[in-house]
Protein backbone atom coordinates (compact mmCIF):
# COMPACT_ATOMS: atom_id res chain seq x y z
CA UNK A 1 0.00 0.00 0.00
CA UNK A 2 1.51 3.26 -0.55
CA UNK A 3 2.06 5.63 2.06
CA UNK A 4 0.19 8.41 3.24
CA UNK A 5 2.03 12.23 2.37
CA UNK A 6 1.66 14.71 5.34
CA UNK A 7 2.92 17.95 5.03
CA UNK A 8 3.92 19.83 7.83
CA UNK A 9 3.85 23.18 8.18
CA UNK A 10 5.21 25.35 11.27
CA UNK A 11 7.95 27.97 11.64
CA UNK A 12 9.26 25.81 14.73
CA UNK A 13 11.85 23.82 12.83
CA UNK A 14 12.71 21.69 15.41
CA UNK A 15 8.86 21.31 15.58
CA UNK A 16 8.62 20.06 12.39
CA UNK A 17 11.41 17.46 12.73
CA UNK A 18 10.07 16.12 15.51
CA UNK A 19 6.49 15.49 13.83
CA UNK A 20 8.16 14.37 10.55
CA UNK A 21 10.68 11.96 12.41
CA UNK A 22 7.57 10.62 14.65
CA UNK A 23 5.24 10.46 11.63
CA UNK A 24 7.77 8.90 9.62
CA UNK A 25 8.30 5.99 12.06
CA UNK A 26 4.11 5.63 12.17
CA UNK A 27 4.45 4.76 8.33
CA UNK A 28 4.06 8.33 6.34
CA UNK A 29 6.10 9.95 3.94
CA UNK A 30 6.40 13.51 5.19
CA UNK A 31 8.00 16.65 4.06
CA UNK A 32 8.14 19.88 6.28
CA UNK A 33 7.83 23.70 5.40
CA UNK A 34 8.63 26.99 8.22
CA UNK A 35 6.13 29.04 6.10
CA UNK A 36 2.64 29.12 4.62
CA UNK A 37 4.88 30.93 1.42
CA UNK A 38 6.69 28.18 1.14
CA UNK A 39 4.80 25.56 1.62
CA UNK A 40 2.89 27.32 -1.15
CA UNK A 41 5.00 26.91 -3.26
CA UNK A 42 5.09 23.42 -3.44
CA UNK A 43 2.91 20.98 -5.18
CA UNK A 44 -0.23 20.83 -2.01
CA UNK A 45 -2.05 19.16 -4.14
CA UNK A 46 -0.07 15.93 -4.00
CA UNK A 47 -0.10 15.47 -0.10
CA UNK A 48 -2.96 13.49 1.37
CA UNK A 49 -3.12 15.62 4.84
CA UNK A 50 -1.63 19.13 6.27
CA UNK A 51 -0.75 19.78 9.80
CA UNK A 52 -0.87 23.52 9.77
CA UNK A 53 0.28 26.05 12.76
CA UNK A 54 -1.58 29.47 13.02
CA UNK A 55 1.11 31.76 13.75
CA UNK A 56 3.31 31.86 11.17
CA UNK A 57 5.02 35.00 9.01
CA UNK A 58 2.23 37.28 6.66
CA UNK A 59 0.43 34.17 5.77
CA UNK A 60 -1.41 33.05 8.40
CA UNK A 61 -2.11 28.99 8.81
CA UNK A 62 -5.96 30.04 8.64
CA UNK A 63 -5.00 32.42 5.89
CA UNK A 64 -3.27 29.28 4.78
CA UNK A 65 -6.41 27.19 4.56
CA UNK A 66 -8.61 29.57 3.35
CA UNK A 67 -6.61 29.93 -0.01
CA UNK A 68 -6.49 25.70 -0.15
CA UNK A 69 -10.11 25.25 0.04
CA UNK A 70 -10.73 28.22 -2.57
CA UNK A 71 -8.90 25.73 -4.65
CA UNK A 72 -10.52 22.81 -6.34
CA UNK A 73 -7.45 20.85 -6.19
CA UNK A 74 -7.07 21.25 -2.99
CA UNK A 75 -10.28 21.84 -1.10
CA UNK A 76 -10.67 18.20 -0.61
CA UNK A 77 -6.97 17.60 1.14
CA UNK A 78 -7.98 16.71 5.23
CA UNK A 79 -6.15 19.54 7.25
CA UNK A 80 -5.44 19.43 11.24
CA UNK A 81 -4.09 22.61 12.74
CA UNK A 82 -1.52 22.43 15.65
CA UNK A 83 -1.17 25.92 17.68
CA UNK A 84 -1.17 27.94 20.63
CA UNK A 85 -4.32 29.42 19.99
CA UNK A 86 -6.41 27.67 21.72
CA UNK A 87 -9.51 30.01 22.78
CA UNK A 88 -12.59 28.95 21.64
CA UNK A 89 -13.35 31.44 19.26
CA UNK A 90 -10.05 30.88 17.55
CA UNK A 91 -10.88 26.15 17.18
CA UNK A 92 -14.63 27.45 16.33
CA UNK A 93 -12.85 29.54 13.60
CA UNK A 94 -10.42 26.55 12.20
CA UNK A 95 -13.35 24.49 12.05
CA UNK A 96 -15.39 26.70 10.19
CA UNK A 97 -12.71 27.08 7.65
CA UNK A 98 -13.22 23.50 7.05
CA UNK A 99 -10.46 21.96 9.30
CA UNK A 100 -10.84 18.23 10.51
CA UNK A 101 -9.07 18.74 13.73
CA UNK A 102 -7.22 21.46 15.96
CA UNK A 103 -4.85 20.32 18.22
CA UNK A 104 -3.73 23.23 21.18
CA UNK A 105 0.01 23.20 22.30
CA UNK A 106 1.82 21.70 23.76
CA UNK A 107 0.59 18.50 22.71
CA UNK A 108 1.67 14.40 22.65
CA UNK A 109 3.18 13.39 19.90
CA UNK A 110 1.52 10.39 20.25
CA UNK A 111 -2.02 12.26 19.77
CA UNK A 112 -0.89 13.63 16.96
CA UNK A 113 0.31 10.60 15.23
CA UNK A 114 -3.27 8.67 16.61
CA UNK A 115 -4.95 11.72 14.85
CA UNK A 116 -3.72 11.39 12.21
CA UNK A 117 -4.12 7.59 11.31
CA UNK A 118 -7.86 8.35 12.23
CA UNK A 119 -8.64 11.48 9.86
CA UNK A 120 -7.05 9.69 7.11
CA UNK A 121 -8.89 6.38 8.06
CA UNK A 122 -11.98 8.52 8.08
CA UNK A 123 -10.87 10.33 4.31
CA UNK A 124 -9.82 7.54 2.63
CA UNK A 125 -12.86 5.33 3.37
CA UNK A 126 -15.35 4.22 0.42
CA UNK A 127 -18.76 5.40 0.13
CA UNK A 128 -20.04 1.87 1.51
CA UNK A 129 -17.80 2.09 4.57
CA UNK A 130 -19.11 5.47 5.23
CA UNK A 131 -22.32 4.63 4.68
CA UNK A 132 -21.79 2.25 7.79
CA UNK A 133 -20.59 4.99 10.09
CA UNK A 134 -24.02 6.17 10.16
CA UNK A 135 -25.48 3.05 10.97
CA UNK A 136 -25.49 1.15 14.82
CA UNK A 137 -26.04 -2.09 15.56
CA UNK A 138 -26.59 -4.46 18.70
CA UNK A 139 -27.38 -8.17 17.69
CA UNK A 140 -30.80 -7.15 15.65
CA UNK A 141 -31.25 -4.06 17.35
CA UNK A 142 -30.46 -1.23 14.42
CA UNK A 143 -30.23 2.39 14.45
CA UNK A 144 -30.15 4.58 11.04
CA UNK A 145 -28.40 8.23 12.38
CA UNK A 146 -29.39 9.13 8.82
CA UNK A 147 -32.79 8.58 8.50
CA UNK A 148 -33.53 8.56 12.18
CA UNK A 149 -34.87 5.26 12.20
CA UNK A 150 -34.67 2.24 14.37
CA UNK A 151 -35.36 -1.47 14.17
CA UNK A 152 -35.07 -4.89 15.49
CA UNK A 153 -35.08 -7.46 13.26
CA UNK A 154 -35.60 -5.20 10.65
CA UNK A 155 -39.05 -4.34 11.94
CA UNK A 156 -39.72 -0.62 12.44
CA UNK A 157 -39.71 0.99 16.17
CA UNK A 158 -42.04 3.86 16.67
CA UNK A 159 -39.86 6.58 19.06
CA UNK A 160 -40.30 9.63 19.47
CA UNK A 161 -36.61 12.29 18.90
CA UNK A 162 -36.27 12.40 22.33
CA UNK A 163 -36.36 8.78 23.31
CA UNK A 164 -33.93 8.15 19.52
CA UNK A 165 -31.71 10.87 20.54
CA UNK A 166 -31.15 8.79 24.13
CA UNK A 167 -30.90 5.78 22.49
CA UNK A 168 -28.16 6.66 20.29
CA UNK A 169 -26.25 8.22 23.16
CA UNK A 170 -26.43 4.88 25.02
CA UNK A 171 -25.10 2.94 22.04
CA UNK A 172 -22.87 4.71 21.12
CA UNK A 173 -20.93 4.89 24.65
CA UNK A 174 -21.52 1.08 25.51
CA UNK A 175 -20.54 0.96 29.55
CA UNK A 176 -20.66 4.61 30.16
CA UNK A 177 -22.88 5.91 32.31
CA UNK A 178 -24.61 8.98 31.54
CA UNK A 179 -26.58 11.19 34.93
CA UNK A 180 -29.42 12.89 34.30
CA UNK A 181 -28.19 15.97 34.13
CA UNK A 182 -25.44 14.69 31.35
CA UNK A 183 -29.02 13.20 29.70
CA UNK A 184 -30.87 16.77 30.21
CA UNK A 185 -27.62 18.75 29.33
CA UNK A 186 -27.27 16.39 26.19
CA UNK A 187 -31.00 15.82 25.21
CA UNK A 188 -32.69 18.90 26.38
CA UNK A 189 -30.18 21.41 26.38
CA UNK A 190 -32.48 24.04 24.62
CA UNK A 191 -35.27 22.95 27.16
CA UNK A 192 -35.66 25.08 30.50
CA UNK A 193 -38.65 23.07 32.31
CA UNK A 194 -37.36 19.54 32.39
CA UNK A 195 -36.90 17.82 35.58
CA UNK A 196 -35.02 15.00 36.41
CA UNK A 197 -38.29 12.52 36.33
CA UNK A 198 -38.87 13.39 32.87
CA UNK A 199 -35.42 11.37 32.23
CA UNK A 200 -36.94 8.07 34.20
CA UNK A 201 -40.15 9.03 32.19
CA UNK A 202 -38.29 8.32 28.37
CA UNK A 203 -36.09 5.90 29.82
CA UNK A 204 -39.28 3.37 30.86
CA UNK A 205 -41.11 4.23 28.14
CA UNK A 206 -37.83 3.39 25.83
CA UNK A 207 -37.38 0.52 27.07
CA UNK A 208 -40.94 -1.05 26.47
CA UNK A 209 -39.90 -0.26 22.96
CA UNK A 210 -37.02 -2.31 22.75
CA UNK A 211 -38.06 -5.44 24.38
CA UNK A 212 -35.97 -7.68 24.17
CA UNK A 213 -32.87 -5.20 24.26
CA UNK A 214 -34.93 -3.20 27.31
CA UNK A 215 -32.65 -5.26 30.02
CA UNK A 216 -29.64 -3.98 28.35
CA UNK A 217 -30.60 -0.27 28.79
CA UNK A 218 -29.32 -0.58 32.93
CA UNK A 219 -29.98 1.68 35.76
CA UNK A 220 -26.91 3.00 38.27
CA UNK A 221 -28.43 3.80 41.49
CA UNK A 222 -27.24 6.95 42.45
CA UNK A 223 -25.40 7.53 39.09
CA UNK A 224 -27.71 7.20 36.06
CA UNK A 225 -28.34 4.69 33.05
CA UNK A 226 -25.90 2.44 30.80
CA UNK A 227 -25.98 0.42 27.90
CA UNK A 228 -24.28 -2.70 28.89
CA UNK A 229 -23.35 -5.24 25.80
Amino acid sequence: MEQARILVVDDEESLCEILKFNLTQAGYNVDTANSAEEALTMNVAGYDLLLLDVMMGDISGFQMAAILKKSRNTANIPIIFCTAKDTEDDILKGLDLGADDYISKPFSVKEIVARVKTILRRSNATPADKSKENVLHFDTLTIDLVSKKASILGNGIILTKKEFEILCLLLQNPGKVFSREDLLNRIWSDDVFVTDRTIDVHITRLRKKIIPYDKHIVTRLGYGYCFEE
